[in-house]
C-alpha cells in the first residue's frame, strides 16, 4: 500500500507541525542575526555559531571550541569549519539525520554536509552562483515582466567601446557599469567622463558588463520566499548607505529603514508586484525558498527597476521576520522550511500575504568601526536590551535574545559581533542596531537619534594598542569585515 502524506491545512497546522518538529534543524553562521528568533516558532531547530554574542547564555546556541587561530576569507570559511569541527560532527551524528542552513556555502560544504548526512535547505551551490549574476539576474527580470534601469549588455575594453556601446542603446554619456558578480559596492563603477573609466578600467575589460542610464534613485530592498504556491513578499524597505559616521565605505550599506511613508504611494505595491513575478520565475528555473532583490525607485518618474538578486538568506531577513511576525503573526522564513521539509501544506497565499502588507516604522543599523586601527578589545557592549536617556547616554537594561521583546523608541536591541579579547580593524562589523522608529529622513539624511546611537553603543568599546611583533588571525578580505 502507498503510505499517505501529511497534508497541513492552514496556518494554524502549520504553527503546530513545526512547533511540534524533531527533525534537527542547525542555522550555521557567524552570530544567530540572519535568523534569530526562528527557535521560539521551530522545534529541533539550533544555532551553531563561532562568536559568542550572547556570553553563553542562549539555550538554542551550540558553539564548538575554537582551535587554534582561523585565518577565514569569507563566510563559506566560517561555515565550512563550523561544519567541518569534530565537536559539531560528533553531535551531528548522535542524533536523527537533521538539515543545514547557511547565508553563504560552496561546493566544500555541500561535500562536508553530504559526509556527515546533512541536508542543505536551500538551493544548490551551483544554481545560485548562476543566479548570483547581474546578467542573468537581468535576463530573468525581462522575462518576468520585471524592468532593469535603461541599460545595455555587452564588453568594453576601451572607454571609446563602452560609449559607442552606451550611445546605441540611448543611455547617454553618465553611466553606471556592474561586472556580473560580487558585493554591489565593489562591483558597481559610475563613469562619466575618461578619467572615471582610467581609474576603473582595470577591474572592468574582458567582462561581461551591464552599463545602465544613471537615474536619480532611492534604493531599497525587499525579501520574497518563492513556494509552491507562488511567491511571499515581505515589507519594503528602503537602504541605509554611505554615512561615514557608520560606515567607512562610501556607499557602502549602513542597515534598512523599514518606513512606509518613505516612499510614495503606490510604489510599495509595485515593489511587491515586482517581487512576486521574480519570485516566481525564479521557481520555474527551478529556486525555491527566500530570496533579497534590490529595487531602485526612479525619484523623478516613480518607476520602480530591479536592481540585483541576493540568492540567499540575507542582511535583510531579520527585520522581515521581525515584521511578518510582529504584525502578520507568521514569520516569512517558515514557508521557506515547508519547502525544503518532506510535507505538503496548503493556504491561501492571498491571505497569509495580505496580513503582512501593515506595518509601523523599525531600523536596523549595522554598525562598522570607522577608525584605522587595528587593536585589541578590552570591553564590549552586552548583547540585549539598552536604553537611551534624553542626555544621550545609554544603560544596558536586560539580556534579550529577541528584537520584538523591545519596549518604546528609546529602547534599542543591540547584537554584539566581536567581543573582548578579540581584535577590532578598520571595517570591521561591531554589531547591529535594532529600534522602533526611523533613523533616516525622507530626504535621505541621518537622523539625529541614529547618530547619538551609533556614538553611544561605540563608545561602550576599549581596545588597547597591540605589541610591534603581534601576530593575529584576521580576515583575509580587510575591506569586507561582513559578518551579516
Amino acid at each position: 500500500m502507498t503510505e499517505q502524506r501529511e497534508t497541513l491545512h492552514g496556518l494554524t497546522d502549520i504553527y503546530r507541525y513545526l512547533r511540534r518538529n524533531r527533525t534537527p534543524i542547525y542555522v550555521i553562521m557567524p552570530t544567530p542575526f540572519n535568523l534569530m528568533g526562528l527557535d521560539q516558532w521551530v522545534g529541533g531547530l539550533e544555532y551553531v555559531n563561532y562568536f559568542d554574542i550572547f556570553d553563553g547564555r542562549h539555550p538554542r546556541v551550540f558553539l564548538p571550541s575554537q582551535t587554534g587561530a582561523q585565518d577565514f576569507r569569507s563566510m563559506e570559511d566560517v561555515g565550512n569549519y563550523l561544519v567541518d569541527h569534530p565537536e559539531f560532527r560528533d553531535r551531528v551524528k548522535s542524533q536523527p539525520n537533521g538539515m543545514a542552513l547557511f547565508v553563504q556555502f560552496d561546493e566544500k560544504t555541500e561535500e562536508l554536509c553530504k559526509d556527515v548526512g546533512l541536508t542543505i535547505a536551500l538551493p544548490s551551490n551551483d544554481l545560485r552562483n548562476r543566479l548570483d549574476s547581474k546578467i542573468e539576474t537581468t535576463r530573468l527580470g525581462n522575462e518576468a515582466g520585471v524592468a532593469s534601469a535603461p541599460n545595455v549588455m555587452g564588453e568594453a575594453n576601451t572607454y571609446a567601446e563602452l560609449t559607442k556601446l552606451a550611445e546605441r542603446a540611448g543611455l547617454g554619456s553618465d553611466l553606471v557599469v556592474q561586472t556580473p558578480y560580487g558585493d554591489s559596492g565593489r562591483t558597481t563603477f559610475f563613469i562619466k567622463a575618461r578619467e572615471d573609466w582610467d581609474k576603473f578600467s582595470s577591474k572592468i575589460i574582458g567582462q561581461q558588463l551591464k552599463i545602465m542610464k544613471r537615474i536619480n534613485h532611492l534604493p531599497g530592498t525587499i525579501e520574497g520566499c518563492a513556494t509552491r504556491h507562488g511567491t511571499l513578499v515581505g515589507p519594503v524597505m528602503t537602504d541605509i548607505t554611505g554615512f561615514e559616521e557608520i560606515t567607512p565605505y562610501k556607499g557602502g550599506w549602513c542597515g534598512n529603514d523599514i518606513s512606509p511613508s518613505i516612499l510614495p504611494d503606490g510604489v510599495p505595491d509595485k515593489v511587491r508586484d515586482m517581487a512576486r513575478k521574480f519570485g516566481d520565475r525564479l521557481y520555474a528555473e527551478g529556486y525555491k525558498g527566500v530570496f533579497c532583490i534590490d529595487f531602485l525607485l526612479d525619484t523623478d518618474t516613480n518607476e520602480v527597476y530591479l536592481g540585483e538578486l541576493n540568492p540567499r538568506i540575507s542582511g535583510a531577513s531579520p527585520p522581515t521576520n521581525l515584521i511578518t511576525s510582529t504584525y502578520g503573526g507568521c514569520p516569512l522564513f517558515l514557508f521557506h522550511l515547508l519547502e525544503f521539509m518532506d510535507v505538503d501544506y496548503e493556504i491561501d497565499i492571498h491571505e497569509v500575504q495580505s496580513r503582512w502588507n501593515d506595518y509601523d516604522h523599525w531600523t536596523q543599523l549595522i554598525l562598522k568601526q570607522t577608525e584605522d586601527k587595528v587593536e585589541l578589545i578590552t570591553k564590549a557592549p552586552q548583547s540585549g536590551i539598552w536604553r537611551m536617556e534624553e542626555d544621550g547616554e545609554i544603560s544596558f537594561v536586560r539580556p534579550s535574545h529577541n528584537i520584538n521583546t523591545l519596549g518604546d523608541e528609546d529602547e534599542a536591541f543591540y547584537l554584539r559581533v566581536y567581543g573582548v579579547g578579540e581584535y577590532c580593524y578598520h571595517g570591521a562589523d561591531l554589531g547591529c542596531l535594532l529600534a522602533r522608529g526611523r533613523m533616516q529622513s525622507d530626504d535621505r539624511e541621518l537622523l539625529e537619534r541614529a547618530r547619538v546611537w551609533n556614538a553611544a553603543i561605540k563608545g561602550q568599546f576599549k581596545s588597547v594598542p597591540l605589541s610591534p611583533n603581534a601576530e593575529i588571525p584576521m580576515p583575509a578580505d580587510m575591506t569586507a569585515g561582513k559578518w551579516f
